[in-house]
């Protein structure tokens, strides 16, 4: 598609497949998206919706489904990890982001987006006043009644493919700043096909940047491959950091998911069915007037123990490979050998190293990094999600659902609103909003007792035949993922990245510990 979101996997209804080099008959969970600009979820499968009778459910969702073999948090499992709840108030109330704005960034938007966040808010905040959103459509609302009932890459097959990413994004947003200014900046782009969608969407940037506040935070789950934009992608992209320095000015900051195919993607120029032989790497989260959110697989209560490197079988789940003991707490990469899937990161081809960016992993060469920072973003250890856009696309039925996601695109949004609490931090001190993060990340102000870092973990008994059981090693997804036996979806040709000490082009710095982090940026003049 013509932008690729930071891929949401959503483990729900009939994931729709847009495009794969091969089928995936054996693998019921993952479709890959085409490249371009495409919305970055993955939904959990529907075949994993039902209980065991010889083991305990791996995850109990809202509505009382109960999934097998992966795992799922809440709102609140999320604060209480990364420490939200303990963010320093602002006077006599808890930080909630009051009176900060933050617009997520989607292609079509969602039609059920407003009552499905207030039933996400009376689910998980009842206490709360009712949440502060609205949608709009800047040039105009496509209005797709019907559901997708094709493998179509515009019209309504990519308005539901969407629906699902914006839902995600709001919601999630809203689950770290739920007394912040939601908004839903939805956006039909031109066409599906190359990266021909980017104009739209940065001219609905650019008006929403007049309109909103100083110290606004925009969420980008949407992506598209640097090599897309051809010979000229210099230029073009020079021409969409304006927009960017346009908001720079007013003290926002902009916040892309890095992607979820990690150091490869699939090529445009090949029509979209074959991936590219050399690590890559994508805009908008390259800009080097962006923050660049990459992803970890948070396992808490849980820890991953499998004997088997073979996660699925002509049957289903193999659940030898999906074994896992109830207790522990871990955070390694994003990267998870079933799809394949992992956090994307890397070296830009078009941008040179930021002045705040030298001197970081000089082995890398002279060229912009990403990501800068990092959050959870795996699948096995996904977020739950209520939606009922198009339910016979994202859920499998007519009436909607609970279900839960994955993706760089889980990361980012919570990412912009855990700095929305800042700078919301900041208004209680009479301070200005918060500039440019990126400088601040690398340079000052934010040290090494604000981040948790990734470093390389192993998990189970399997042998290590593949980057899967071997989380941080090959950091990014790299070849060796490919070997999936009979549920092989692809092969990656590009070799991944390491994941180590300090900062790394899989998890950057990390993943932010939020009441050091928020109050180091709360501290700064």
């Amino acid at each position: 598609m013509a932008l690729a979101i930071g891929v949401a996997i959503v483990l729900c209804g009939a994931v729709g497949s847009l495009r794969a080099a091969a089928p995936v008959a054996a693998n019921p969970i993952v479709s890959a998206a085409a490249g371009g600009v495409t919305p970055m979820a993955i939904a959990a499968p529907r075949s994993a919706f039902t209980s065991r009778k010889t083991a305990s459910t791996d995850c109990t969702l809202p509505d009382g489904s109960l999934v097998d073999f992966l795992h799922c948090y809440t709102p609140q499992d999320i604060r209480s990890f990364y420490g939200v709840d303990s963010v320093a108030p602002i006077g006599d109330s808890p930080n909630y982001g009051q009176g900060q704005t933050i617009v997520l960034v989607d292609s079509y938007g969602s039609p059920t987006a407003a009552g499905d966040l207030q039933h996400f808010h009376d689910t998980f905040f009842p206490s709360l006043p009712d949440p502060s959103f609205k949608e709009i459509y800047p040039l105009g609302n496509p209005q797709f009644p019907s559901a997708c009932k094709s493998q179509g890459l515009s019209g309504p097959c990519a308005a539901a493919n969407w629906s699902g990413e914006a839902t995600l994004d709001i919601e999630w947003a809203y689950s770290i700043a739920p007394m912040a200014n939601l908004v839903l900046l939805a956006v039909p782009p031109a066409e599906t096909e190359g990266v021909q969608g980017f104009p739209n969407l940065f001219k609905a940037i650019s008006g929403e940047i007049a309109a909103a506040p100083p110290g606004t935070m925009f969420s980008m789950s949407l992506s598209a491959t640097e090599q897309d934009f051809g010979g000229a992608a210099a230029t073009q992209t020079a021409k969409f950091d304006q927009v960017f320095k346009q908001g720079l000015a007013k003290d926002d900051n902009f916040f892309a998911a890095t992607g979820d195919f990690g150091s490869t993607s699939f090529a445009k120029q090949h029509k979209d069915a074959n991936l590219f032989p050399a690590p890559v790497v994508g805009y908008p989260a390259t800009s080097p007037y962006v923050v660049a959110v990459g992803g970890t697989q948070l396992q808490d209560g849980w820890t991953w123990d499998p004997t088997s490197n073979v996660p699925f079988t002509s049957t289903g789940f193999n659940p030898a490979y999906w074994n896992s003991t109830p207790s522990g707490t871990s955070e390694a990469v994003w990267n998870e050998s079933f799809a394949p899937i992992g956090t994307g990161g890397g070296s830009s081809v078009i941008y040179p190293r930021p002045s705040w960016q030298q001197g970081v992993d000089p082995g890398f060469g002279d060229h912009r990094l990403v990501p800068d920072t990092a959050w959870n973003a795996a699948v096995n250890g996904g977020v739950d999600v209520y939606i009922t856009a198009y339910p016979e696309f994202n859920c499998g039925n007519a009436t909607g659902c609970w279900t839960f996601f994955g993706g760089t695109s889980a990361a980012t949004p919570q990412t912009a609103a855990l700095v929305a609490l800042a700078n919301a931090a900041r208004a209680g001190a009479d301070k200005e909003p918060l500039g440019f993060l990126d400088p601040l990340l690398y340079q000052n102000g934010i040290g090494a007792s604000d981040y948790s870092d990734i470093v390389a973990q192993h998990y189970g008994a399997a042998p290590k035949t593949f980057a899967g059981s071997e989380v941080g090693v090959s950091g990014a997804v790299d070849k060796s993922v490919g070997d999936l036996q009979d549920n092989q979806l692809w092969e990656f040709p590009a070799a991944g990245y390491p994941t180590t000490t300090g900062y790394d082009a899989t998890t950057g710095w990390g993943t932010p510990k939020a009441p050091a982090f928020v109050a180091g940026l709360a501290a700064l003049p």
